[in-house]
Parts: C-alpha cells; sequence; structure tokens
C-alpha cells in the first residue's frame, strides 16, 4: 500500500465525506442520547423520538413538505424500490403501466425490470436528448389513463442534467399520473424548497449531501401514503410505511446535512464549484489533446459535475494512470467487476468508444482551488503519458 501521497478527491457524486458539524450533531446520540425512539413509556425514549421528529421537519423543509410525510429509510435505494414497488402493488387494475427514463440511477431501471417480470406492468423508457434532458415531446406521446407513475430524476448522477420537474409535472397530473423524483443528487445542485408542490415522491439520500452513509429518505405526498404497500414488514413503525427502528444517530446526521445545504453557505457553494467546474475545463482544454464536455451547458447542469471526453483514450486507462494521486469515476456500472458502457451517455447518443473515453469528475465542499489546478495539470500528465 502505497503512503505519504495524497489523493485530490474528484468523485463527491458518489459518495461525500461526512461534513464535521455533522459528525458532531450526531455524536450525543451513540451514547448519551441512545435511546429508542419507539419506547414510548419512558423519558429516554421520548427524547429519541422529538430527536427524530426534529429530523423529519428538517428533511421536510427541504422540499416544501410535512413532517408527516417524510418516511426515513436506508438509503436512495430503498426509497426508491418502495416508491415504485410500493405503489405497483396497491395500483388499480387500469392502471397497469409505468414509465422510467433512459438515464435513470440503475436502481431505478432495476425496480421498473422487477415491475414488468414479476409484477406483470409494461414498462417503457422515456429517451432523452443530447445532453440528457428529457424528450418532452417524448413523454407527451407515452402519457394516458393506464400509466401509473412516472420516475425522473431531478438531477442526473453522471452528467449533471437538471430537469424541468415542474414541466414534467405539468404534463402529469391532467392524467392523474403519479410523479416519483429520484433527488439524491438535488440538494448539492439546486433549490429545492418547492420540489414536494410537483412531485409525489422524492427520493433523498444522506451520504450524498456530507451526511453519512446508511440513510435516505422518502417523502410521500400525506394523501398518497395508504396507495403505497410497504417493502419491509414489522412493527409497522413510520406510519407503517417502513417498519424496523429508526436509528436516531443517523437521522441526526442527515438533517444537520440538510440544514447546511439549506443554508446561505449551500448557495454560496453552488456558486463556489460552478466556478471551479468551469476552471477545471478550461484548464484541460489548455492541453494539446481534444476536451469533450457530455451533457447540458452550464447553467442547467450539477455545478460541481464535469463529465469530460477525452476521444481516442480508454476512460479506465486515465484513471489508472491518475492513481492513487486522483480520485475520479468513469460513472459507469460494473457487473461482477466487468466495466459496461455508461448506459446514460449510451442513451445521450453517444457510441460506445465515446463512452468508454468519458470521466465524470465531480468537485464539492472540500475542493480548494488548488485542488483544482492540481487535478487539472494531473490529467493532462496522464493523457500525455498514454499518448501514442
Amino acid at each position: 500500500m502505497m503512503t505519504g501521497i495524497r489523493t485530490i478527491y474528484a468523485d463527491y457524486q458518489a459518495t461525500t465525506p461526512v461534513d464535521p458539524r455533522v459528525v458532531e450533531a450526531m455524536s450525543p446520540y451513540w451514547s448519551d442520547s441512545f435511546g429508542n425512539p419507539h419506547s414510548s413509556d419512558h423519558a429516554i425514549g421520548w427524547r429519541a423520538a422529538e430527536a427524530v421528529h426534529k429530523a423529519s421537519a428538517s428533511v421536510a423543509a427541504l422540499i416544501g413538505a410535512d413532517p408527516d410525510e417524510v418516511a426515513f429509510t436506508s438509503g436512495a435505494t430503498e426509497s426508491n424500490n418502495l416508491a415504485l414497488l410500493g405503489l405497483a402493488r396497491r395500483a388499480p387494475p387500469v392502471r397497469r403501466r409505468v414509465l422510467v427514463s433512459a438515464v435513470e440511477h440503475k436502481c431505478v431501471l432495476a425496480a421498473a425490470r422487477a415491475l414488468a417480470e414479476r409484477e406483470g406492468f409494461a414498462v417503457a423508457t422515456i429517451p432523452v436528448d443530447r445532453e440528457g434532458s428529457i424528450d418532452m415531446d417524448a413523454l407527451a406521446r407515452q402519457i394516458d389513463e393506464t400509466v401509473l407513475a412516472v420516475s425522473i430524476m431531478a438531477v442526473n448522477n453522471e452528467v449533471g442534467a437538471i430537469q424541468e420537474v415542474s414541466h414534467i409535472s405539468g404534463l402529469l397530473r391532467p392524467h392523474g399520473i403519479i410523479f416519483h423524483c429520484d433527488a439524491a443528487q438535488a440538494p448539492c445542485a439546486m433549490d429545492m424548497g418547492s420540489l414536494a408542490n410537483y412531485a409525489d415522491l422524492i427520493s433523498l439520500s444522506g451520504h450524498k449531501i456530507y451526511g453519512p452513509q446508511g440513510i435516505g429518505a422518502l417523502y410521500i405526498r400525506r394523501d398518497l401514503q395508504a396507495r403505497v404497500e410497504p417493502i419491509i414488514y414489522g412493527g409497522g413503525q413510520q406510519s407503517g410505511l417502513r417498519s424496523g427502528t429508526v436509528p436516531v444517530p443517523l437521522c441526526v446526521g442527515m438533517a444537520a446535512a440538510v440544514d447546511i445545504v439549506r443554508s446561505p453557505e449551500g448557495a454560496d457553494e453552488r456558486k463556489r464549484l460552478a466556478r471551479q467546474r468551469d476552471s477545471f475545463i478550461r484548464l484541460l482544454r489548455d492541453g494539446r489533446f481534444p476536451v469533450a464536455v457530455n451533457g447540458p451547458v452550464r447553467d442547467r447542469r450539477h455545478p460541481g459535475n464535469a463529465n469530460v471526453r477525452f476521444d481516442g483514450f480508454s476512460a479506465y486507462d486515465v484513471l489508472g494512470s491518475l492513481q492513487p494521486r486522483l480520485a475520479a469515476s468513469t460513472g459507469a456500472a460494473c457487473a461482477s467487476g466487468v466495466p459496461e458502457p455508461s448506459h446514460v451517455l449510451r442513451a445521450m447518443g453517444l457510441s460506445e468508444a465515446q463512452a468508454d473515453s468519458s470521466i465524470r469528475f465531480s468537485f464539492g465542499r472540500f475542493t480548494t482551488d488548488d485542488d483544482i489546478e492540481e487535478a487539472a495539470y494531473l490529467v493532462v500528465e496522464a493523457l500525455e503519458s498514454l499518448a501514442p
């Protein structure tokens, strides 16, 4: 194992380091305030329950919802599964179609595939344009009164495309279609204060916003909760939507992370990241190798996202050459350790060779301007070493 070498972290969309303020907020709940929030017969349980309620209120405020519309889960993957599988298992007989965008996270696509294979639903894919944005005309042609739900992520995890959720909602509501939105990447990319006005179910993740891993949440509109079948059974906690003891320290940590994102600091952070990302791309383009950016223009993408294509190079070779000095990713899924072309980039119209030459660099809260300069230098250096 190599030691003494500093690694620049440029994979914030994979996971974020826990903010020290979040660690501090969580600290008492590992020891002094350790109670089970479902123990209703004593004061220690009451205090734990109050902490969970306050955490629910913070998460709800992030999206413009009420605390009783938030159910804590183990993460966005569970939230996405609960949203789609739970809805489908109580769906009326006339609503047997589900639509998902072509650029959804793998867990949404897998849940949709399970609906088709195990629940007998007709599942269709909504195409995107060259920038990764939903083809609104194609969506409009696919919807009618037989569609139960549409699942479209707010912000893409690979190319950072920010979708027009208000426009999407406007297309769906006249048909009585439920709108599920995977918003795991959204808190660090956009103002989410009105998202619950447009989406009926919203999935969130703690570890994408400088909170702990192993915690997430699902917003379920109040009048929709009776139409969602649980996928975990037990003591009926969280209004029967998700059984199991709620992990108080993790809930508190997620809430602390949300509070920071919602503060003026969060808005300032987004501006700084957009500036740093643009600087990184400019520095790459100062090198002698062609550089292309996959995805939308600056104001319609995650401020920390730079999905960059180096035609003629293998992304895996470039990333290998950068180790252990720079951490980034291809953004592609790996099945049993076998690399696959990114389904997101392929859906956007890129060739397999173009997808295989693309790397996602994602910057975040603790990225410095010096990190940006050094990261760009390291990438150019790697390309020089790999060039024929």
